[in-house]
């Protein structure tokens, strides 16, 4: 159910850093979910591993979009040279 959890929260912190990042985003609405959802996971394994928080925290929705934020930020320059 974990895994579930974090797709879920994923989504979520996809949508919200699309909102939050600056300038023109032209990814697509499943592109920017897949973007969060890596963002999530990537961020509650790395969170997790370093003890900065434990699962069920609210650190890691954070977390998360910050994940999401970097990982849209080079989806963009990767757009961009392409």
């Amino acid at each position: 159910m974990g895994i579930v959890w974090t797709i879920l929260i994923g989504f979520l912190a996809g949508l919200v850093a699309r909102a939050v990042k600056p300038g023109d985003d032209s990814a697509g609405f499943i592109v920017t979910t897949l973007i969060g959802i890596g963002g999530a996971l990537a961020a509650t394994y790395l969170g997790q591993a370093l003890g900065w928080y434990t699962a069920g925290q609210g650190a890691g929705f954070i977390a998360s979009v910050l994940g999401a934020v970097v990982l849209l930020l080079v989806w963009g320059a990767i757009k961009k040279k392409g």
